[in-house]
């Protein structure tokens, strides 16, 4: 009879004690199985991702010639808008750089950009998260700045051999020092919880008085450049209101993110030229 009884509690005994043995283990262990699992399976997460990227060669490949030529004279537009563009860019580039050894002002600090590919996304309430196709072999880094044509993506959060985890801004573990476009006094930027299919929001604090936005003069925020890798004036949002704080000493408003933030399958990462 009690080896019957044995028999029945053996399962919850041996759960029990596999519990109490990752709970004295160190922390250390923890951390390496931790690391080991995550390397085990990021392999099936880019395997997908090229296996995706073969599909859509396939596909193309089953176009007809005149969608070809169309497509090819589309290309070559666009890529003559890019070189107009980027002879435009070069010209203000050397401008600025006038300017600044005109009134002995200091230059941004200097980034080296890594191109890298979405893997595959997190975008839930609380985990807003991409994890992209580069990681420590690339050099890069747990807290440099991932950016899109559209300003800030976020920041690496973690890294491993061949990809990265990054948080997005809108994520609320991100915060960052900002300042609005013409203003150079800081404010406080952080991302919120934000329903997943909803268009991606944050906050500000710390905004002073004497400054107004709404919807129909929404305010663009940029990062300010302190305390942190970003430099200075890239976009985080545009800022559609501003209200007293609880103490009156400040105001705090809500930041409205480009949409194509949940959207994005190609982001540049911002590796410092001089890490701090």
């Amino acid at each position: 009879m009690p080896s019957r009884r044995f028999d029945q509690i053996k399962p919850f005994a041996t759960l029990g004690a596999l519990l109490l043995a990752w709970l004295i283990l160190p922390a250390l262990f923890k951390r390496f199985a931790r690391a080991s699992f995550y390397e085990m399976q990021a392999p099936i997460e880019v395997s997908a991702s090229y296996a995706r990227e073969l599909q859509d060669y396939w596909s193309l490949r089953t176009r007809s010639k005149n969608e070809l030529i169309a497509a090819g004279k589309e290309l070559s537009g666009v890529a003559a808008r890019y070189e107009q563009a980027a002879n435009e860019n070069r010209a203000l580039r050397d401008e600025i750089s006038r300017l600044e050894d005109l009134l002995r002002l200091p230059s941004f600090a200097n980034y080296r950009s890594e191109p890298a590919r979405v893997v595959s996304r997190d975008l839930t309430a609380w985990w807003q998260r991409l994890t992209i196709r580069k990681g420590s072999r690339h050099g890069i880094t747990v807290g440099v700045p991932v950016i899109y044509s559209g300003g800030v993506v976020g920041r690496v959060a973690e890294v491993h051999a061949n990809t990265s985890v990054v948080n997005l801004i809108s994520s609320p573990e991100v915060r960052l020092a900002a300042s609005f476009e013409g203003d150079l006094r800081p404010i406080s930027f952080q991302g919120g919880i934000n329903p997943p299919l909803s268009r991606p929001m944050g906050s500000v604090e710390f905004v002073p008085l004497d400054l107004y936005a709404n919807a129909a003069e929404p305010k663009t925020l940029v990062t300010s450049g302190l305390g942190g890798m970003f430099p200075r004036g890239l976009r985080l949002g545009s800022v559609i209101r501003l209200e007293p704080s609880p103490d009156g000493l400040f105001k705090t408003g809500r930041v409205e993110i480009d949409s194509r933030l949940n959207e994005l399958t190609e982001v540049i990462i911002l590796l410092p030229l001089d890490p701090p």
